[in-house]
């Protein structure tokens, strides 16, 4: 039987870092704010939340974490990426800040604030692979997914309207990600998803 993730930790230098705490501690998890390469280097897997990309870009390289966030990433570490998350993870972005850097990692190419600005944030139900019931997501100047490399897999997609079919939720072995905030809703299967890839990991 798979034992519980040691310490997952949070990117905690810019975005809603308290909401993903909460709710990896609700589901029994040891959780970690991440500022600083010591306390990457205590974490089995980390989440990387919603905020602002080119910010978190920065303040990682300020706090000398770019580079051994890459380096875990490379080297397996679980990661899991909500929104802006989504987009540090992705190796290319399109509509992206100029001179944008992202830790890469997923083979994928996402279009940020895709969805339009603030003012079209929206919510909606999605299905999602492997759960029996639809989450119900939240979306906030959201990237979608607009190109999949070889071997990442499409968890969840729009459903219905202008944007019906664009993927906004993908997995590739140890990284994850989705374009809406798990963590604002009281459902905790999608970061239960993610704490089982750490076991497993």
């Amino acid at each position: 039987m798979p034992t519980t993730p040691r310490t997952i930790g949070v990117f905690a230098l810019q975005g809603d870092v308290r909401e993903h705490l909460r709710m990896l501690t609700e589901i029994g998890v040891a959780a970690i704010g991440v500022r600083r390469p010591s306390e990457l280097a205590q974490c089995d897997g980390l989440v990387i939340p919603g905020g602002e990309s080119t910010t978190m870009a920065k303040l990682a390289r300020t706090f000398e974490l770019f580079e051994p966030l890459q380096e875990r990433i490379r080297g397996g570490m679980p990661t899991f990426g909500t929104c802006a998350g989504m987009i540090m993870l992705a190796d290319r972005i399109e509509d992206g800040a100029h001179d944008q850097e992202t830790l890469g990692g997923l083979d994928i190419t996402v279009r940020r604030n895709a969805f339009g600005r603030q003012v079209h944030s929206f919510e909606g139900d999605l299905d999602f692979d492997g759960f029996d019931a639809p989450v119900h997501a939240v979306f906030i100047r959201a990237p979608w997914v607009e190109q999949l490399g070889p071997g990442v897999e499409a968890l969840a997609t729009i459903q219905s309207g202008e944007a019906a079919g664009r993927i906004v939720a993908v997995r590739a072995g140890h990284l994850m990600a989705t374009s809406f905030h798990p963590e604002v809703d009281a459902d905790d299967r999608v970061h239960r998803y993610f704490v089982d890839l750490v076991r497993q990991s």
